[in-house]
């Protein structure tokens, strides 16, 4: 299986768009690439050719539907109460429709419709995941300062690397600490690992589906 996870970033704002593919072996995922500067067809691509080897799951750092009226949806007022208890930031939780928001959900959106859309003889799966939330939810209490710092200090995000090869991430490359869009498309594929595997769980998971909200929410 192919687990990818992609760090989203607005339609117009392709630089800080990052895609990790990891094959899962066992109880280990096996970086095998990563893109940087992602466009819409540059990540469509990336999708289509890893569902021609086998089956894709993805995680995808950016909100998948938007609540109709606008403000939250009910998964985003559960998970920004979630992350509170560990000592996170709620403000990290943004409403989809919020003007700094919306450009990234119409991506978000426009972007599943078209991987659904993908003619492939392996399944191809989605789940909506933040990252961000991943890490601070599984790291050590005694690390949790680097999850609040890793966005904006390089050593904050050498500690993050270091524990994502904890996790069973392997052969992760050097150059995954240059930014945090590196660290959270390699966060965003844990969690659609966890998600998937019956053997683990995510820390936290909106399982309810439905036309309005078609994807899990995962953490």
């Amino acid at each position: 299986m192919k687990i990818i996870g992609i760090d989203l970033s607005g339609p117009a704002n392709h630089k800080d768009t990052v895609l990790t593919v990891f094959k899962q072996n066992q109880s280990e995922l096996i970086f095998e690439g990563m893109m940087k500067h992602g466009s819409d067809h540059d990540v469509i691509s990336a999708i289509f050719e890893a569902s021609l080897e086998d089956d894709v799951v993805i995680g995808i750092d950016a909100p998948l539907s938007y609540q109709d009226g606008g403000g939250d949806r009910p998964q985003d007022k559960s998970i920004r109460q979630f992350i509170k208890s560990y000592g996170l930031s709620g403000s990290s939780i943004m409403p989809p429709t919020l003007t700094k928001m919306v450009y990234l959900t119409l991506r978000g959106i426009s972007l599943t419709r078209r991987i659904q859309s993908m003619k492939s003889e392996n399944s191809i799966r989605i789940v909506e995941v933040h990252p961000g939330a991943a890490i601070g939810t599984r790291i050590e209490s005694t690390k949790i300062q680097h999850a609040l710092l890793y966005k904006k200090e390089l050593q904050s995000r050498k500690v993050i690397f270091e524990w994502l090869r904890t996790k069973k991430l392997v052969n992760l490359p050097d150059q995954l600490v240059d930014t945090s869009h590196e660290i959270d498309a390699c966060a965003a594929a844990l969690v659609a690992w966890h998600w998937i595997d019956e053997t683990k769980q995510p820390t936290w998971c909106w399982s309810e589906t439905s036309e309005e909200h078609p994807y899990e929410f995962c953490c």
